[in-house]
């Protein structure tokens, strides 16, 4: 019996599934990247994969003139998210979901970097991202916001940005922060996001702290979030 695929495109190298790989790989998930900038995204493998994961990065999914594969992916995505096929965002990946759905993507009013709360809805409350709960932290790392697609149920706030997670049916889910970052990996942001960090004057050495401390006990909460949610797909 063959595995499931399950198809992760990946926009920079370190912001991988992190935490989210084992547990994909315990639900029978084969996991395949696609290293967008090396390997060139075929909306026919997209539209195939039993599971895909759109993966964070540091550009805007407007910036389609600097960067013309945003308009292949947005694209391929439209396909697959319109058979309502298990599609899973985060960050950047989010907000290209949002995109792909007609919904307006675009600078949001403040930057957010590092570990704070979310405040979940109503519907949050009574969804996956429950184990994410209200008192336990998060990473938030986006400069970037986006409207609600048509059809979407928000799931978490921030008190400075509203739209940080949301869903749609049982088949397609999406963060704007990152439930998937692995704490031991975590330096690999730190050094690749050098430019940003500094000129929003981070401080590293206080982030680096706040993921050694809060990293094991998101990964814990993502763990039950993950896999609530995968025993609920439907089968394809």
């Amino acid at each position: 019996m063959s595995k499931k695929e399950a198809l992760a495109v990946r926009h920079v190298a370190f912001e991988d599934l992190g935490t989210f790989e084992p547990i994909l790989n315990e639900f029978g998930y084969s996991v395949r990247y696609c290293d967008i900038g090396t390997t060139k995204l075929e909306g026919r493998a997209l539209l195939q994969a039993d599971l895909a994961v759109v993966l964070g990065g540091p550009i805007g999914c407007y910036e389609n003139a600097q960067y013309p594969f945003l308009d292949t992916e947005i694209e391929a995505l439209k396909a697959r998210l319109e058979l309502g096929a298990p599609t899973l965002g985060i960050c950047l990946g989010a907000q290209l979901i949002a995109k792909a759905l007609g919904a307006a993507v675009y600078p949001g009013p403040v930057k957010e970097i590092g570990w704070a709360p979310i405040i979940l809805t109503e519907d949050g409350q009574r969804s996956v991202a429950r184990h994410l709960g209200q008192e336990g932290l998060v990473l938030h790392w986006h400069g970037d916001t986006f409207d609600l697609p048509a059809g979407a149920r928000l799931l978490a706030s921030t008190e400075r940005v509203n739209n940080q997670a949301y869903a749609i049916g049982s088949t397609i889910l999406s963060f704007q922060f990152h439930p998937e970052v692995k704490t031991e990996d975590h330096e690999q942001w730190l050094i690749g996001h050098a430019h940003e960090l500094a000129a929003n004057k981070v401080d590293i050495t206080h982030l680096r702290a706040a993921t050694i401390r809060n990293g094991p006990d998101l990964a814990r909460r993502a763990y039950w979030l993950l896999t609530e949610w995968l025993d609920n797909l439907p089968a394809r």
